[in-house]
């Protein structure tokens, strides 16, 4: 069998020079049978190897497609600072980290090794890297490629497999100087806070208070001041009541209305005398007419946290049913598709690519449907999101 290195992953994929380790290729089955899947079973149950004919810039090669669920290795400090009265908290800061696989993922750590031992964004490369490390060191002779892609739609796989690029180090290295320091501050201020806190309160609880964990993560602590911060706005908001009055002209042309410059009153007795006076003479006077060209721009993209924030605000929805259902496949719709297909027609002149917006997290690239909305429990969500102002 010829092989040569490639990789197809969504984000946690690693390559190896002989046969391909990468993953998620679940519900692309009907892609695959066109070049000779072969589906097996690998250690893991959840964790299947797909294997296939396939060709990478001309070249044929015979590809082996695995997946590993998320990151593969965990950061830890040594057994002697596992225990929380065994040293300082503040020796915490200092203390000797050691990246590990889990007992969870032993089984697709051995699937790894099995079938090398013959011859797969930030995150996504540091997964990548903790995938090279256990290939590497059952073969170290192996060429690494890594293929990106963000939707899992036949075009951008294929497309990211012949485009195949040399992993980044550095982006591995980022997320794993991110993962030292969220261990280092959240183990030390949840003991000192945990500590501190059992023995200055009565903490009575039905349960084994001795159980009670306070944790601080520097993630969650900023969120949750956020989350405190507008409680206590709504709690000291005041309401007040106030009046205002509506105007419009219904005429053979359609409906005027007309917007009171004041805005409202917080008066009652001066806001029903001016509606008085309006009803006494119900014959106005234009002053003045003013005509002019507005244009309306289309909506900057949503970074997930200001979605996330309109979903909460208009629709009610949470953060998870947000992403849900944005994130979700999506479906064919009988209104939407015809006026798609319209955007895309040659010498329309009707499409145009959206803005790039003013702030770009990195956190992924942008999420977008890649087929019609279906309309259903998640439609006004997707229209929003489609369709409203930024």
């Amino acid at each position: 069998r010829k092989r040569c290195p490639a990789a197809a992953r969504r984000h946690e994929g690693a390559a190896r020079g002989g046969e391909a380790v990468g993953g998620e290729v679940g519900g692309h089955h009907s892609v695959s049978e066109q070049w000779g899947l072969r589906t097996r079973e690998g250690r893991s149950r959840y964790n299947k190897i797909f294997e296939f004919s396939y060709s990478i810039n001309g070249r044929p090669c015979h590809m082996l497609v695995t997946s590993v669920t998320g990151h593969l290795m965990e950061l830890e400090f040594q057994d002697r600072y596992r225990k929380w009265h065994s040293c300082d908290p503040a020796d915490l800061f200092h203390a000797p980290v050691h990246k590990f696989v889990p007992e969870d993922k032993l089984d697709i750590k051995r699937t790894l090794e099995e079938e090398l031992d013959g011859a797969s964004g930030l995150e996504g490369e540091n997964i990548a890297f903790e995938v090279i490390e256990v290939c590497t060191a059952v073969n170290p002779h192996l060429t690494i490629k890594r293929a990106h892609f963000s939707a899992l739609i036949d075009r951008e796989i294929h497309e990211a497999v012949q485009c195949l690029v040399e992993p980044n180090k550095c982006f591995a290295d980022a997320v794993d100087a991110r993962q030292e320091i969220d261990l280092r501050i959240g183990a030390s201020f949840t003991r000192f806070q945990t500590m501190l806190l059992r023995d200055a309160f009565v903490i009575d609880f039905t349960t084994d208070d001795r159980n009670l964990v306070l944790s601080y993560g520097p993630c969650q602590f900023p969120t949750l001041g956020f989350v405190v911060e507008r409680y206590w706005e709504i709690q000291a908001h005041e309401p007040e009541e106030f009046w205002t009055i509506n105007c419009s002209h219904k005429s053979d042309e359609g409906i005027a209305t007309f917007n009171w410059m004041r805005g409202h009153l917080f008066d009652y007795t001066c806001a029903v005398i001016i509606y008085e006076m309006c009803v006494q003479e119900p014959i106005a006077t234009v002053t003045k007419v003013r005509q002019q060209e507005k244009l309306k721009y289309p909506p900057y993209p949503l970074n997930t946290i200001e979605l996330e924030k309109r979903a909460s605000r208009f629709f009610r929805m949470s953060s998870e049913h947000t992403m849900k259902a944005i994130v979700q496949e999506q479906q064919r719709h009988p209104v939407w598709g015809p006026y798609a297909q319209q955007l895309l027609e040659p010498g329309s002149g009707l499409w145009r690519n959206p803005g790039n917006g003013g702030h770009d997290d990195k956190a992924h690239p942008p999420i977008h449907p890649t087929k019609f909305s279906s309309g259903e429990s998640g439609w006004s969500q997707d229209h929003h999101v489609s369709m409203s102002p930024s």
